[in-house]
């Protein structure tokens, strides 16, 4: 009886467990497109063009679970969200998934009912201030007005280099990315405080982005990542694979311009990431060539992070600690096997 009982309990909890599995990944199906949230507006991040076309790495992140899940990249219904509204969102159900410049917290991931599905980006919290103050390093900032995104972990991070520091500030705080660069600009405050590469994209959107430093010091880990809400596992799974697909193509050196050759002629890891072999794709629930259609259509995460935010794009940063961990950075995919 006990066995029984055991069993019982176990095919339950199994059921359940399929049963909230299907959920993300079957309304996604049923409804024809993916709801992503993203931010109302940073370059190289989630952006749209007087066209109407969002790009960005936080974009190419959407594009890439869209291509896996529906085989079409372009089948997204983009939600632009403040820093304030993002995580009601999610947790309300309205959007699928989160991926908007959002750094990964113990006090986010286990108190609000969300899951961090990898890292897109490795950030820290950054200062720009205007030339004109002579300012070179955060610490002469004692007493300074500081432009802040509210509902960002910036206000914790600045709040501890303050005290650790024994110094002042005030913080002037705006709902987004554009109020906060304007507040800047127009002399509300004496620095603007942010990710340092929010930094850099806050920067060209000025009108003469040259009268505008960052400043050296960077004080504060900042993992920015796709987010999804608790409870789903497998659509957990289909985000953080998606991501990690796009890392592991960079490391395969698996483009989007030789995977079709790759798929047919390459090597064993080649054809099981790309589906000729394996049960990747089964195991996540998808077609076989998920990871095909997410390298083909928006590309392994060198091309994306190239053409969003590093040496194909206007913001010209470095890989830094987004290298991959071969070439001195700290990416990596776990094993695709």
């Amino acid at each position: 009886m006990i066995k029984f009982s055991s069993l019982m309990a176990g095919g339950l909890t199994l059921g359940l467990a399929m049963g909230v599995q299907a959920g993300t990944l079957e309304d996604v199906k049923e409804r024809g497109e993916l709801s992503c949230g993203v931010s109302t507006g940073l370059a190289g991040f989630s952006q749209k063009d007087e066209k109407g076309n969002w790009s960005g790495l936080d974009v190419d992140v959407c594009r890439a679970v869209a291509a896996a899940v529906l085989g079409d990249a372009s089948k997204i219904s983009f939600k632009p969200l403040t820093a304030k509204e993002r995580f009601t969102a999610l947790q309300s159900g309205e959007i699928d998934m989160l991926s908007r410049n959002t750094t990964w917290t113990h006090t986010r991931d286990t108190s609000l009912g969300l899951n961090f599905a990898g890292v897109v980006y490795y950030d820290g919290t950054g200062f720009m201030v205007n030339k004109n103050l002579g300012v070179k390093s955060a610490t002469e900032l004692d007493g300074a007005n500081a432009c802040i995104q509210a509902g960002t972990s910036t206000e914790l991070a600045i709040a501890d280099y303050f005290r650790v520091q024994n110094i002042s500030y005030k913080a002037v705080t705006f709902d987004s990315s554009d109020q906060t660069r304007a507040g800047f600009e127009s002399g509300r405050c004496d620095f603007l405080t942010s990710d340092q590469s929010q930094l850099y994209a806050l920067r060209i959107g000025l009108a003469d982005p040259s009268s505008a430093i960052v400043l050296p010091e960077v004080i504060s880990k900042e993992p920015l990542g796709p987010v999804v809400a608790q409870g789903d596992d497998q659509w957990f799974n289909i985000v953080k694979w998606s991501l990690n697909a796009m890392i592991e193509g960079e490391e395969q050196g698996v483009t989007s311009a030789n995977v079709d050759e790759m798929k047919a002629n390459g090597k064993p890891q080649n054809k099981r990431l790309l589906g000729s072999e394996g049960e990747l794709g089964a195991n996540l629930g998808l077609n076989a060539d998920w990871a095909y259609q997410v390298i083909k259509q928006v590309g392994n995460y060198s091309e994306s992070f190239e053409r969003n935010v590093g040496k194909d794009s206007p913001l010209k940063i470095s890989r830094g600690l987004n290298a991959l961990w071969s070439d001195g950075g700290i990416l990596y995919s776990p094993a695709m096997r």
